[in-house]
């Protein structure tokens, strides 16, 4: 019986460490994110590595956008070509078919193309995300591979809804041109307003994110002037204080 006690005595005891081990493993992670969000929120916003730890997560949240739109309409393409019938004696004319199969294949290629620098880029992006540790950003390659991302981006975005939008109508012509070609029409003349209102979109919104760029940049230029100044006074009253002092010992060993 005295031993049962030890042995149970003994597991309580491990349990009981064993907690206070986890808890204080979870304490030190909770102080360790404290401190870094404080870091990030106090005088350190101006500093190049808060610049590049922000323009990490913008890249993650890109390539996660890309990879997921990518995904869809490519999918959504292949579906529509697969599925396609076609009757036996073809009365579409060949430059229609022609057409669809051109814009289907430049679809997906560039759905595909835009996927794989997502899949290939967002996993090493996502490892240094995930420590919450600004100090290791350097080790991300979202600096390096910016132009690949914003081609990722370009093309899932404006390049691929625009091939969509392209393919809707011709395969809306391939569908409905032995039925009706008053629908076929009717879904041309729809998808036309519809375009230019992509376009003006897409125009207004990356000059806008130009323009919001541009105001940052100048901000930041005047702020950097500004601290200039403040040095150059501080530097002045440095040197006149250092004058007079030299005037005062001078005057000193004079007497």
């Amino acid at each position: 019986m005295p031993v049962g006690n030890g042995d149970t005595g003994g597991l309580n005891l491990g349990r009981t460490f064993k907690s206070e081990v986890i808890a204080a493993t979870r304490g030190l992670q909770a102080y360790r994110r404290n401190q870094c969000k404080m870091s990030q929120s106090g005088g350190d916003l101006h500093t190049s590595q808060y610049l590049s730890w922000r323009k990490l997560h913008l890249s993650r949240a890109k390539l996660k956008a890309s990879s997921k739109t990518s995904a869809l309409l490519s999918g959504f393409a292949m579906v529509a070509m697969v599925e396609l019938q076609l009757q036996t004696p073809v009365t579409i004319p060949s430059s229609v078919l022609v057409v669809f199969a051109v814009i289907t294949t430049l679809l997906v290629a560039v759905h595909m193309l835009a996927l794989m620098i997502s899949t290939c880029i967002l996993p090493n992006i996502e490892a240094i995300c995930s420590l919450d540790a600004i100090s290791l950003v350097h080790e991300s390659p979202h600096e390096r591979l910016h132009w690949y991302i914003e081609t990722a981006w370009a093309f899932s975005t404006l390049l691929g809804l625009l091939l969509f939008l392209a393919e809707i109508a011709i395969l809306c012509w391939v569908k409905f041109y032995d039925v009706n070609k008053t629908a076929a029409w009717s879904a041309s003349v729809v998808l036309v307003p519809i375009l230019f209102i992509f376009l003006a979109f897409a125009i207004h919104f990356y000059r806008s994110l130009v323009a919001h760029k541009y105001e940052m940049t100048v901000s930041g230029i005047r702020e950097l002037e500004r601290l200039k100044e403040q040095i150059e006074q501080g530097d002045m009253e440095h040197n006149r204080v250092n004058g007079v002092n030299d005037m005062l010992s001078s005057g000193v060993h004079i007497v």
